[in-house]
């Protein structure tokens, strides 16, 4: 099987690392990237030949493959994925699949025409957690699921301020960007259709009046800012990136809320946040009946189940297999394995694109401060 990655960044190197080391059958034969030295840089670190393209048309047109991986930037998720669609080559799309309502219906019609499996990495809902969940709210002890309440407060929000990712070009907000794999968690556990949502967003921390483009190796308080990159790394703490998320081009609303409701009338709260640190993150799911409530949070890995009319609560710890996602990356990679050898994708593009029209009309209504359809 041969597999192409569109975009070897982060995702495109994680996905083809995995599915490389699954099965011996798969060769990375072509990437098609801008950076072509940082690319040539990663394949001699392992030891791996593969043809290199600038232009996507010409590695398609010239390449016969069975698979593509799709790891560009968010905004050039839409265009890629119709030209590998119109392929009909099996791909998987990373998230989220659009940034605009406009993308997402090109997207659409050429996906519902192609007839192509695609695989978004949701990696909430194919983790050993999020699939331990599930199998506890399928067994009905739960009763019929009647609230839902998620909160995602982020520790590692400065990733979203102090790299590309603070371009709103970029990202389209960051609905977008942490909430549409919450959102599709929230409807796979719930198997039930969204009507209709209201969202807030905020920005309160992360602006201010530090000059563009400005870094913080080059910023006066780069030893006493708590989210200085210089500062961290000489704490041998993580920093994801070096630039000023006090600048006056720093993108993206710090926080957000959604109230949706769903065809049955109940409703979920979501809210998400992107400056707690250390020990305050946590990304936890509620979902309440009137028998019990069923809790997991993906910090902890750990399940909770709460019956409502006996003395009794249980917990669930949940191993995470090894790699960044709980076991979500390992589990997309044999699936998509599976969709190249003409199976059918766990993780449709179908949800996707769901997932980003959620997206989308919550950045409507919080800008418009209404309530938003959620129809096509």
């Amino acid at each position: 099987m041969n597999i192409a990655v569109i975009g070897y960044g982060n995702r495109g190197k994680c996905i083809s690392d995995i599915l490389l080391k699954l099965n011996g059958d798969i060769r990375l034969v072509a990437i098609n990237d801008t950076n072509l030295d940082s690319v040539q840089k990663a394949l001699k670190e392992r030891s791996i030949e593969a043809r290199l393209y600038t232009d996507v048309d010409e590695m398609l047109d010239k390449e016969q493959l069975d698979g593509v991986i799709i790891g560009t930037r968010c905004s050039l998720h839409t265009q890629m994925a119709i030209k590998v669609l119109k392929k009909r080559i099996p791909l998987v799309l990373e998230k989220p699949v659009s940034t605009s309502m406009e993308d997402l219906l090109a997207l659409k019609q050429v996906y519902e025409s192609s007839g192509t499996e695609v695989a978004v990495p949701f990696s909430l809902r194919l983790s050993n957690l999020g699939r331990a969940a599930k199998k506890i709210m399928d067994s009905g002890r739960l009763g019929a699921i009647e609230h839902v309440q998620v909160n995602n407060n982020v520790s590692y929000g400065s990733v979203y301020f102090q790299g590309w990712y603070r371009d709103e070009n970029e990202t389209g907000g960051l609905f977008l960007q942490k909430a549409t794999h919450d959102f599709d968690m929230i409807n796979y556990m719930l198997g039930l259709q969204p009507t209709q949502l209201c969202a807030m967003k905020a920005k309160q921390i992360f602006k201010g009046n530090k000059p563009a483009n400005l870094k913080c190796e080059n910023c006066e308080e780069q030893y006493s800012c708590p989210e200085s990159a210089t500062l961290h790394r000489l704490r041998g703490e993580p920093a994801h990136h070096d630039m000023c998320c006090f600048a006056v081009d720093t993108g993206n609303e710090d926080s957000g809320s959604a109230i949706i409701e769903y065809e049955s009338g109940m409703h979920a709260s979501y809210s998400q946040n992107f400056y707690v640190r250390k020990k305050a993150g946590i990304r936890t799911f509620r979902f309440i009946g009137y028998e019990g409530t069923l809790e997991f949070d993906y910090f902890t890995s750990q399940i909770k189940v709460f019956m409502h009319h006996e003395d009794h609560t249980e917990t669930h710890d949940i191993g995470s297999s090894g790699d960044d996602h709980g076991g979500g990356d390992v589990m997309l990679c044999e699936n998509f394995i599976e969709m190249m050898q003409g199976g059918k994708s766990k993780t449709p593009l179908d949800a996707g694109l769901l997932s980003v029209l959620m997206c989308l009309k919550a950045r409507e209504a919080s800008i418009t401060r209404t309530y938003q359809e959620i129809k096509w």
